[in-house]
């Protein structure tokens, strides 16, 4: 099953998330950020992986998928 370009979006967006510190988060600004930027961020609130619709921080689950994202990141880079 090929990801949707909505599932890309909320991926590149967990990929922007500080790893290494649970006190850094980021802010989605509606009126600078892509469309599918701020869509991604509402997304992934919505499905509990960041506090805010606009950003914030990780949830337990956020930082799971963070790592995880990093993992397949870091899988498909590989030669």
């Amino acid at each position: 099953m090929p990801f949707s370009v909505d599932h890309l979006a909320e991926l590149n967006l967990l990929g922007q998330f500080p790893s290494t510190s649970t006190q850094e988060g980021l802010k989605v600004h509606s009126h600078s950020a892509a469309p599918e930027t701020v869509k991604a961020a509402e997304n992934l609130h919505a499905k509990g992986l960041i506090t805010q619709k606009d950003g914030g921080y990780l949830t337990p689950l956020g930082a799971e998928a963070v790592e995880l994202t990093q993992k397949l990141q870091s899988i498909l880079s590989s030669p």
